[in-house]
């Protein structure tokens, strides 16, 4: 490239979607509506929490973020993809790229930062009830939030950053949007640092979220067990048993998607549906899992709608 706007303004192609001609506007209006159903169920989930003062809980407080980073996820993959659909053009900038390969990761990190969070508040709400209030004071959870969002925003950022250069050789995109690995394999050069922090990075969301929450959760089960105690256990499946599933439904997909791109035998077609389902289902579902299943939000979430229909 001779100057870096050049570059910075060269045109990337993304891997086609191989659709139909007649099923393009299909696909762009359901495309649309799941985007639009992902900011409506989200937006009401935060609304619910912030509106109500019975909430401000720390595991409330904690789950406020969840909707925040879900709609980061989608807003990094739905926008580009529709209008790539519609205008039947799958290129990007290369700086376009970057920033959504940027708000992918931070969606996927923030991902399992926050639900591990959510597990730690867990722990402490029923292993240690009597100093709950002390361990997870308003100061202390200030400190949680920021913490977990600087640390995103920083490991990520970084992450990105290693690979944005003066210099690519290559324009194609090997993915359905633009992430690390897809934009890692543009690098002309050496690139052996950029692999190795990216492995870093991936084991240290991955196995520290993991190893965190499997011990959290032991510990609870440990708790029930020893003390016995039928309304423990029933407070253990109501707070935890939900927010298992979904965790462990982030975790695996996403590490599956990631290392999916360091195998050259796995199917591209598996690679793209790992990659994109990251971005759609967890954002589709998990207002719509909290909001039903937790007891109090459904319950203030129907207080809130009724105030707002009823004059």
């Amino acid at each position: 490239m001779d100057s870096n706007v050049s570059t910075y303004a060269t045109l990337l192609s993304i891997e086609p979607l191989d659709l139909l001609p007649a099923s393009i506007l299909p696909v762009f209006i359901f495309g649309t509506l799941t985007y639009c159903a992902i900011l409506c169920f989200n937006i009401t989930l935060l609304l619910t929490i912030a509106l109500n003062r019975k909430l401000y809980k720390p595991m409330y407080m904690l789950l406020f973020n969840l909707p925040i980073n879900d709609m980061i996820g989608a807003s990094a993959l739905f926008p580009q993809l529709m209008s790539s659909i519609l205008a039947q053009n799958r290129t990007i900038t290369y700086s376009a790229c970057f920033v959504q390969a940027f708000m992918a990761h931070v969606y996927g990190a923030g991902s399992l930062l926050i639900l591990t969070a959510m597990a730690y508040d867990r722990y402490v709400a029923i292993c240690y009830p009597l100093k709950y209030h002390t361990l997870m004071s308003p100061n202390n959870l200030m400190r949680i939030i920021i913490s977990l969002w600087t640390l995103d925003f920083s490991m990520i950022g970084t992450l990105v950053a290693l690979n944005y250069r003066k210099e690519i050789c290559s324009t194609k995109i090997v993915d359905t949007f633009c992430n690390n690995p897809s934009i890692m394999k543009l690098v002309c050069g050496d690139i052996r640092i950029n692999n190795y922090y990216g492995l870093f990075v991936l084991f240290f969301y991955q196995g520290l979220s993991l190893l965190i929450v499997i011990f959290t959760y032991v510990q609870i089960l440990i708790t029930c067990v020893l003390k016995r105690q039928s309304d423990t256990k029933s407070k253990a499946l109501q707070t935890c048993g939900t927010h298992l599933v979904v965790f462990l439904c982030v975790e695996f997909n996403a590490l599956f998607s990631l290392m999916a791109h360091r195998f050259d035998n796995v199917s591209q077609h598996l690679r793209r549906a790992l990659g994109v389902s990251v971005m759609i289902f967890p954002p589709f579902l998990n207002p719509l899992v909290y909001g039903l299943k937790t007891k109090e939000i459904r319950q203030n979430m129907f207080v809130f709608f009724h105030r707002k229909i009823s004059p």
